[in-house]
Formats: C-alpha cells, structure tokens, sequence
C-alpha cells in the first residue's frame, strides 16, 4: 500500500509516516517509480509507534521497544527483559513530574482563593 492509504489506515499523517521512515522505525519497499510501498503488517507497527510515542517515550526508545513488541497492545515479550529496567525508571520520572505539576497546580490554586491587593492598596 501507498503512503496515503497507510496514513488513512492507522490516523498518522504522511508526515508522520515519512518521520518514523527517517527515525528507522519504518522500513518500506520502494517501488521502481521512487513511491514507498509498505505491507499490512505496517498497520500494526504503526499503531505500536503511536501508543509508545503518547507513552511520552523519544523515537530511539521506540525503536529498542518495537522488537519486543508482541501484540497490538504493546505488551513486552520475555525475549527483552532489559528494557523492564529502563521502562521503570521512565515510569518513575513521569510520576515525578506528575506530583511536580499537582504541587505547582496546588500553590495557583492558593493564589487563585486570595483576593489580590489593589495598586492605590499596595503603593505608599
């Protein structure tokens, strides 16, 4: 199928399809015109880059992930045990940047209950 049909297929724009294709994550067949060619298979993968990249993950760790990648949920088989590791820690920076965001949402929260001083109130 043509870049068109596969951006139609999965929601990816061509763009994207053309990014992933320079990232290494794509790999499709040229035609002899120059046209990509990709299979059906390369829904699926397709899919797989879009529930990695919304994890918040960059495109060399999608790239290490998609070999592991055993079904259209993106479940790690046994074959990748080291990147549990490294998925952890990426879950655990997350959360902190989570509990960073709801303590500064907390502090605009408190602000946003004080009533502000006037200008003439605050000036000698």
């Amino acid at each position: 199928m043509r870049i068109g049909e596969l951006s139609r297929r999965t929601g990816a724009s061509r763009r994207s399809l053309r990014y992933y294709e320079e990232q290494g994550l794509l790999v499709p067949a040229r035609l002899p015109n120059g046209y990509r060619d990709y299979d059906d298979r390369t829904v699926a993968t397709v899919r797989r880059i879009q529930v990695l990249l919304s994890a918040g993950l960059g495109t060399s760790a999608v790239a290490e992930i998609l070999p592991c990648a055993v079904d259209d949920t993106v479940v790690l088989s046994g074959k990748c045990p080291e990147l549990i590791d490294g998925l952890a820690r990426e879950r655990r920076r997350i959360n902190a940047t989570i509990d960073d965001l709801v303590a500064a949402r907390g502090i605009l929260d408190s602000l946003i209950g004080r009533p502000l001083l006037a200008r003439s109130a605050a000036t000698p």
